[in-house]
């Protein structure tokens, strides 16, 4: 049994469709597969969310979200600005370690970045990790700008004594650019290994069967998949 924690360098990087991906190849490999999202912000009630979108996805059935807020604010300000309880972290820690006991991978999407709060005493996603004693994914952008976000990241999950399980490209662009291209291997000497992967751009709309074929291609084995990172960085030369 294991708990990952999947964690992006900002909102909209594409944490959702990672972690669909990781839980497509475990199920395909016939493991029991959680998926929490502990607070889904910028959502209504019973309006479709980041869960949804794992279930079409990666087919995984069971899933759970412990809070859901309206605003697309961090979880304590969502909490906040509606008078709605806050997200306990204690509480999640104990669900999310009790679903590990039953399943072999239990993958925890936080709500943006690392450092997002999710209560008034401060708590972020870091703490969360920490209390489970849980490697961190690291889902990154691709293009301008990333470097620096990149960077604050993994200095954060350093300095909490977080283990880094891999960096991964959310949205690799169909048509890269200069930058994306050469942000690669700086990314990768950031995290001082080799990509865990790379989805491409518009992942998030094939069907089932298909997205689980590219998911394979697309991670690295240690996330169950058969991503070549130095096959994927000789295809990078900038142009002339």
């Amino acid at each position: 049994m294991s708990v990952l924690v999947v964690t992006g360098t900002d909102t909209g990087v594409g944490k959702t469709v990672v972690t669909a991906a990781i839980a497509a190849l475990a199920l395909a490999r016939g493991s029991a597969v959680a998926v929490v999202k502990p607070a889904q912000t910028g959502v209504g009630p019973g309006e479709p969310g980041d869960l949804d979108d794992v279930v079409r996805l990666a087919g995984v059935t069971t899933t759970f979200e412990f809070a859901r807020y309206p605003d697309p604010l961090s979880p304590a300000a969502a909490a906040r600005v509606r008078g709605l309880p806050p997200l306990s972290l204690a509480s999640t820690a104990a669900r999310i370690g009790e679903l590990a006991e039953s399943h072999r991978l239990v993958l925890v999407e936080g709500a943006g970045g690392l450092l997002v709060r999710f209560d008034e005493e401060g708590g972020t996603m870091a703490d969360l990790a920490h209390a489970l004693n849980a490697p961190v994914l690291v889902v990154a952008r691709s293009g301008l700008g990333t470097l620096n976000h990149t960077a604050l990241t993994l200095e954060a999950l350093a300095n909490h004594g977080l283990d880094l399980a891999g960096l991964v490209i959310g949205s690799w662009p169909r048509d890269p650019g200069l930058a994306d291209r050469c942000n690669v291997p700086d990314l990768e000497m950031l995290a001082a290994r080799p990509l865990s992967g790379a989805l491409p751009e518009g992942a998030g709309g094939l069907s089932r069967d298909a997205f689980r074929e590219l998911a394979c291609h697309a991670l690295a084995p240690s996330l169950g998949g058969a991503f070549d990172a130095p096959a994927f960085r000789s295809t990078l030369s900038p142009p002339g």
